[in-house]
């Protein structure tokens, strides 16, 4: 053995120290090794095991055995069983390879510049095999999730894990019996109404995850904030039929005509099991590289779009439904000049209510009339009204850009 791996060997035992030091310290579900010292011991075995197993194989680029990797999942299906959070399993995973890292450096600088060829047969070792060690780690973990939380929960996880990028995602998806999507479509469905307290609706998300294979994940409300539920759900890519024109440039844009049939039902199947609440729900699509970018535009979309009730015509929006006022959500001065005209219409008979109906029926008189159950002369008098007090025509262009965002904005509530 050279001098570099005779270095790293002598000091496993303060390194494998460090380690469990550096736990305790930065990672607080790890405090509890300072009151349990067999816990302390263990995870100091463990430790000081992988460093002398690395100084033994890394020499002559032997591969981790099945017993070191078996040895290497225990460790992580026990840390899961104890309660181990997914964030905390990573933050370890970040800890131990920058830990390892830093005492690769340090044995270098130790042989003053010496080592170069042993140093460079442990790099070629550390990569491979660390990822391995990592897999392994990361398959006991999950074996112990899948024990310890319902399936409901499980693809929860799932779910948080595909939004924060954490490769624990695979081996959460093989457990639940599901394939991570090349893209899926994000989307956010802002509750209000039945869900609007803290209860956690697990026996319809549970449905929906059975039936649409998907992962979802609960948000319960916050602050200024509504609860929300978000679903990934598995598409084909976007050169695929249904997605829009091969070539495209805009992986996060869908136009209302494009909305896939698996999201629509989704969001249906949702939006009815919630007994007459409202809701409204934003979408927006993406490879898994660009998953967190479509998680904040469909829940500005969401937030952007009016709340409904139920029922068969519900569908998710996009950004081509409501960029418009996602603008005006940024410009506060805009939205306030918006705000003026909305109080200008609540002293007539219905006048919101009547302008949703009638730019929903596309300013069609008879239809907009049936929709609201009123006569077509009832509805020409609101109309009238309308202009007299906005002194603008509602059938105008000027007017469909103006009114469609006060009544877009005055249903998702972005007012007080």
């Amino acid at each position: 053995m050279g001098s570099f791996f005779a270095g790293l060997a002598r000091q496993a035992s303060a390194n494998a120290r460090r380690e469990v030091e550096a736990y305790v310290r930065e990672i607080p579900e790890f405090g509890f090794l300072d009151t349990n010292s067999r816990a302390r011991a263990e995870a100091l075995d463990y430790a000081l095991w992988f460093r002398r197993r690395t100084v033994e194989l890394s020499p002559c680029n032997d591969e981790l055995k099945d017993d070191d990797l078996g040895y290497i999942a225990s460790i992580g299906e026990s840390r899961a069983a104890a309660g181990m959070s997914l964030d905390a399993r990573q933050r370890v995973l970040r800890l131990h390879t920058s830990l390892m890292l830093r005492e690769i450096n340090e044995a270098t600088e130790a042989q003053r510049g010496t080592g170069v060829d042993e140093l460079m047969r442990m790099m070629s070792w550390f990569a491979p095999q660390g990822e391995r060690g990592i897999r392994a780690y990361s398959q006991g973990f999950v074996t112990a999730l899948r024990h310890r939380l319902p399936y409901v929960e499980q693809a929860a996880l799932l779910a948080r894990s595909l939004l924060n990028g954490d490769p624990v995602s695979t081996e959460l998806a093989s457990a639940l019996g599901m394939e991570l999507p090349e893209h899926c479509a994000v989307t956010v469905i802002r509750v209000q109404d039945r869900f609007a307290g803290d209860r956690f609706p697990e026996s319809e998300i549970e449905a929906l995850v059975k039936t649409h294979h998907a992962p979802i994940t609960w948000c319960p409300p916050g602050g200024n904030r509504n609860a929300e539920l978000i679903a990934l759900i598995p598409l084909p890519p976007p050169a695929s039929p249904g997605l829009g024109p091969p070539g495209t440039d805009l992986p996060l844009a869908l136009t209302p005509d494009l909305v896939p049939d698996r999201v629509s039902a989704l969001v249906r199947d949702f939006a009815q099991s919630l007994g007459g609440g409202r809701c409204a729900a934003g979408t927006a699509v993406s490879p898994p590289s660009e998953i967190a970018d479509a998680l904040d535009l469909a829940r500005r979309i969401s937030r952007a779009a009016p709340l409904r009730r139920a029922s068969a015509r519900l569908r998710p929006h996009t950004v081509a439904d409501v960029f418009v006022e996602l603008a005006v959500a940024d410009a506060p001065f805009v939205d306030e000049w918006l705000h003026a005209v909305s109080r200008s219409l609540q002293s007539g008979p219905d006048l919101l209510v009547t302008l949703d109906a009638y730019y929903r029926h596309d300013m069609h008189r008879g239809a907009t009339a049936a929709a609201l159950n009123v006569h077509p002369r009832t509805l020409d008098y609101r109309l009238r009204r309308v202009r007299e007090l906005t002194g603008t025509d509602p059938g105008s262009t000027r007017g469909v850009r103006i009114l469609t965002s006060v009544v877009t904005r005055h249903l998702s509530e972005a007012w007080p």
